[in-house]
């Protein structure tokens, strides 16, 4: 059987909490020291022209290139907030190959741009790299729109990993997605509770989530040690899992 590190963050566009310090560098060192094989990554810069004429040690590609480089062959990009100087979305990290990926976009507010990336890999994996709205009809609208997908287009002996910035603290769109895409989330299913991820500096609140379909499930750790709270304004969240046979 196949076994995945799995991780998640919102890496705050490669800030620290408040804009104070760019720590692109330190995502990238503390990624590669987790030894996760899959990598689900929110508020991704894909360009922004203000930052690179700026900052002196922006990378010259862009932030998903500078941080796959030479420790994940593979990744996707779903391009979710655009404005005047450049644009932000999801990205996935993967050291297996995409069969094929695409964008999902769930935007409801114009002022809120937000889309799911969905991509496949060539064993059959789904995976969908979500965030969602900070208001909560936002988000109960978004939901419906990612149950509905799902549905449509991830047969139910299909496996599937969901993770990312649910932006759910008050855990009201938890129990409807599990139960309508019979989900499993992996730090609930080993330590009885959803994570506390934010904010980085003294996590309170359950923000960020692993949802799983067949996998087995074997541990789940949130990254809130000095090495990594100092990079964002949300913990990582790392579960280790196995492929079940269908």
């Amino acid at each position: 059987m196949q076994e995945f590190k799995i991780l998640t963050l919102n890496m705050h566009k490669g800030f620290s909490m408040g804009n104070r310090r760019f720590t692109l560098e330190t995502i990238r060192d503390n990624l590669r020291e987790s030894g996760s094989n899959l990598v689900f990554l929110q508020e991704v810069t894909g360009e922004n022209e203000r930052h690179r004429k700026t900052i002196s040690d922006w990378p010259e590609n862009n932030q998903m290139e500078y941080l796959a480089d030479t420790v994940w062959d593979h990744f996707a990009y779903g391009k979710n907030a655009i404005y005047q100087h450049g644009h932000h979305g999801n990205a996935i990290l993967s050291e297996y190959p995409f069969a094929e990926f695409s964008n999902l976009n769930i935007t409801t507010y114009r002022f809120s741009q937000r889309g799911i990336l969905h991509g496949i890999l060539d064993n059959g994996i789904h995976l969908l790299c979500a965030h969602l709205g900070l208001i909560e009809r936002e988000r109960r609208q978004q939901v419906d729109k990612l149950i509905t997908y799902i549905d449509s287009y991830i047969p139910d002996t299909e496996p599937l990993i969901l993770a990312g910035d649910f932006n759910d603290w008050r855990r009201t769109i938890h129990r409807k997605l599990k139960a309508s895409c019979n989900l499993i989330e992996a730090s609930e299913h080993c330590r009885g509770q959803l994570p506390a991820t934010y904010p980085a500096l003294v996590p309170m609140l359950p923000m960020d989530r692993i949802y799983l379909r067949g996998f087995q499930i074997h541990s789940t750790q949130v990254m809130n040690n000095s090495a990594w709270r100092q990079h964002s304004d949300h913990c990582a969240i790392v579960a280790n899992v196995t492929l079940m046979p269908r």
